[in-house]
């Protein structure tokens, strides 16, 4: 259904945004508040929403920067979907970030209720 993958992929442009901008009123909208909304982070396991808003409120906003590629957003059925991309930061030379996020769709539009990100040597440095 293209209509449900480009409402999910201009979500998921305007959280991308939020996250380089540290709109961190705008990121903590993006996540359902739930008890059962989880992200992994690159140094931390959050548990609930108000884990991952205390998170945002604490973070630095330096070095947050970053260039995406192959992002790949799948919807399945008209209310549930996964986005996942790579990133990297001209800060982290030789390292690429994943990040994979489970979307929902709800009454205040669509939402992430579980998220991860790592960043790892990056396997194509130096082939």
């Amino acid at each position: 259904m293209p209509e449900i993958k480009a409402e999910v992929e201009a979500a998921f442009a305007a959280y991308e945004t939020a996250l380089v901008s540290n709109d961190v009123a705008a990121l903590d909208a993006f996540f359902l508040d739930r008890s059962t909304t989880i992200r992994y982070g690159g140094g931390e396991n959050l548990y609930g929403y108000a884990a991952i808003q205390a998170f945002r409120a604490g973070r630095s906003p330096a070095g947050l920067q970053r260039s995406l590629e192959r992002t790949v957003v799948t919807t399945y059925g008209r209310d549930f979907a996964t986005a996942s991309t790579l990133f990297r930061r001209e800060s982290a030379p030789g390292k690429i970030g994943r990040q994979m996020q489970t979307w929902v769709r709800t009454a205040d539009g669509w939402k992430v209720v579980a998220a991860h990100v790592s960043v790892i040597a990056d396997p194509e440095a130096g082939a």
